[in-house]
């Protein structure tokens, strides 16, 4: 009689599905936005439930490099959680829905929370900015309840700094470089400019560079896209590079003297407009790495400046 029971309940919850859909395809919102959209029931026959209930949270989730694990303390009450946007709503109160499909519209406001800020989605190692709209059906003892969740995207509204145009002109060469034995480095010179260090987050980077001379042959020259993340509070920070992208944007010994276009699209959600705050940090920079035959390799840094607007 259990195994027929267990049965049975395993059919019921088959028969049964819970989903969410956006009016917007994109998913993309921002600040004061209405976020419309419907829970889309399924079953197969008459489905009694204990209610609908709809959260939308908006989550700072900060996490500790393994290598600053055990440094300062206070790292710990700093790395908590931070709730940004925290709205609950019932969908639909208990009772039971007709059998086949039925969609139940809802709307949110999207405010945050007093006091906090919407950030920008992103996407990272020990910075993580997510939202959710997260649906529950509750249903008897006997039936396993049904959730499903989705995320969706903020960009910013405004944004008082407004990306203005840094040009930056660099030369290479083994005298400008920093921690790198010279004795290992062959002699070379590379010139070049990046149009802007502050850049609109949709528009590509842009710039150009050329090696106007190197005694050792080039397997490849590419360009780095790095994040940096720092977590902590006034007792310390702990601070992580790493890489999010990597282009390459010539191979093999390359003609000297000639112009090489750099040319780089900032992804999206693992980018964000640059972030700044009591208890965490988002930067970006850019390497250039110029690989040699013998695979050593030489870098420059350059930072980045990201905004929305």
């Amino acid at each position: 009689m259990d195994r027929r029971l267990s049965h049975d309940l395993q059919l019921q919850n088959k028969m049964a599905s819970l989903d969410i859909r956006l009016k917007k395809v994109n998913k993309v919102y921002r600040e004061g936005d209405v976020i419309a959209g419907v829970v889309v029931v399924q079953s197969k026959g008459e489905l009694p439930h204990q209610g609908i209930t709809l959260n939308m949270e908006g989550m700072v989730n900060l996490l500790l490099s393994t290598k600053s694990v055990g440094l300062f303390e206070a790292f710990y009450n700093s790395l908590k959680p931070i709730q940004l946007l925290n709205y609950n709503l019932d969908v639909i109160k208990p009772g039971k829905l007709p059998s086949g499909k039925t969609e139940i519209p809802f709307e949110v406001p999207l405010k945050p929370k007093p006091g906090k800020t919407l950030y920008e989605t992103y996407h990272g190692v020990f910075v993580n900015i997510q939202y959710l709209i997260k649906v529950e059906m509750k249903r008897s003892l006997l039936n396993k309840d049904l959730q499903k969740q989705t995320e969706f995207i903020i960009e910013y509204k405004n944004q008082e700094e407004k990306a203005k145009a840094k040009p930056v002109n660099f030369t290479i060469t083994p005298d400008t470089l920093t921690n790198v034995k010279k004795q290992n480095v062959p002699q070379f010179k590379v010139k070049g400019h990046i149009d802007s260090s502050c850049l609109q987050i949709t528009k590509p980077l842009t710039g150009q560079l050329t090696v106007e001379s190197c005694e050792a042959p080039i397997k490849s020259i590419e360009i780095q896209l790095v994040r940096v993340e720092t977590c902590g509070c006034a007792e310390g920070y702990a601070k992580d590079a790493t890489e999010i992208q990597n282009i390459q944007i010539a191979e093999g010994d390359v003609v000297r003297k000639m112009a090489i276009p750099l040319y780089m699209v900032f992804p999206r959600l693992f980018t964000c407009p640059s972030l700044s705050t009591n208890n965490f940090k988002v930067d970006f920079e850019i390497n250039i790495v110029v690989v040699f035959a013998d695979d050593h390799l030489v870098t420059e840094n350059f930072p980045l400046r990201l905004t929305r607007f």
